[in-house]
């Protein structure tokens, strides 16, 4: 089976190697002799999972166990580690992809696979994020296309980076349904960290209200720990930060709290979250020189295989 121009695009990304367009269509056999010369061990490990998996055609449920399983790894694994795992997915799924179900496990896959990119690269995250946005439309699924787009909007919100694209994909998922999810929560909230970080506080600050309120109808189980997922401990997180960028120290510990209440012990990275957090507050009511020590003793105390590209860009913000 000859994968179309659409999943070539894909495993190029994934590659890392040039993709050559003639007006025929796409050099295939250019494509596959650059990424053997140049990736042999990742192009093998595509090719023998791209046929597994047409050969012995995994199930609706399968992909939904490694969704639920990749989501759960995200939360402890390196960046670059799960992007290795992902991209053999990726190969996989790409074989089944004519059912509109198996567009929206690759949807899912492929945000998760952009999240493992910094925001601020300028070209691929926000191209995965576009991309997954594209695959969940196919899926005909709306929670799919709502998630999507509104995982993008906290990813990059978060991160304070490609605000105005951040922005977009925030507003694209609340326009598509207005009715309470997961994915409208991570919108909200990644529109109002775009609105804190671009100086409209009282935006924000309703957007934080309205955010709120849909998590008290949809949350996740109080510890929960997958990327799929928004339990207590993880709005606490999203609110923590967006309030230490508002200056609002009273609401921002008060989430710090409540997420530690609730943050399980196995996921120190998210407690460097708040602890860092706090660094901002710092900052931000004029002690930039103890915010910036707060926060770096906070990033050193985590072993550096735990650190992520979140926190490092994070670490930026504080100290820039």
């Amino acid at each position: 089976m000859t994968p179309s121009l659409f999943w070539l695009r894909h495993l190029v990304a994934v590659l890392e190697v040039p993709l050559v367009v003639r007006e025929a269509g796409v050099d295939r056999g250019r494509l596959l002799s650059h990424s053997a010369a140049i990736a042999p061990m990742v192009s093998s490990d595509l090719l023998g999972g791209g046929f597994a998996g047409r050969l012995r055609g995994p199930s609706d449920d399968e992909w939904a166990d490694t969704l639920n399983a990749y989501g759960a790894a995200y939360m402890v694994l390196s960046a670059a580690d799960i992007r290795h795992r992902i991209a053999l997915e990726l190969a996989v799924i790409q074989q089944q992809r004519g059912e509109p179900r198996m567009w929206g496990h690759a949807a899912r896959l492929m945000t998760l696979y952009a999240k493992t990119f910094p925001g601020n690269d300028g070209s691929k995250a926000v191209t995965w994020y576009r991309m997954a946005a594209k695959a969940a439309d196919r899926s005909e699924d709306l929670e799919t296309r709502v998630w999507v787009r509104g995982r993008a909007a906290i990813a990059l919100g978060y991160e304070g980076a490609s605000l105005p694209i951040a922005r977009m994909f925030a507003e694209q998922a609340l326009a598509l349904d207005d009715s309470p999810s997961l994915g409208r929560v991570n919108a909200i909230y990644g529109k109002a960290h775009a609105a804190a970080i671009m100086g409209d506080i009282d935006t924000a600050r309703a957007l934080d209200l309205d955010g709120r309120r849909v998590f008290d109808v949809v949350g996740s189980g109080d510890s929960e720990a997958s990327d799929y997922a928004v339990p207590y401990w993880r709005l606490g997180v999203f609110r923590s930060l967006l309030r230490a960028r508002l200056g609002d120290e009273a609401t921002a510990v008060e989430a710090q709290d409540e997420a530690r209440r609730w943050l399980p012990p196995t996921l120190p990275r998210f407690a460097t979250h708040l602890e860092m957090h706090r660094g901002l507050m710092l900052v931000r009511a004029g002690d930039r020189g103890g915010g910036i020590a707060y926060a770096q003793s906070a990033l050193d105390a985590l072993p550096p295989e735990k650190h992520s590209l979140t926190l490092r860009m994070l670490m930026d913000e504080i100290s820039g």
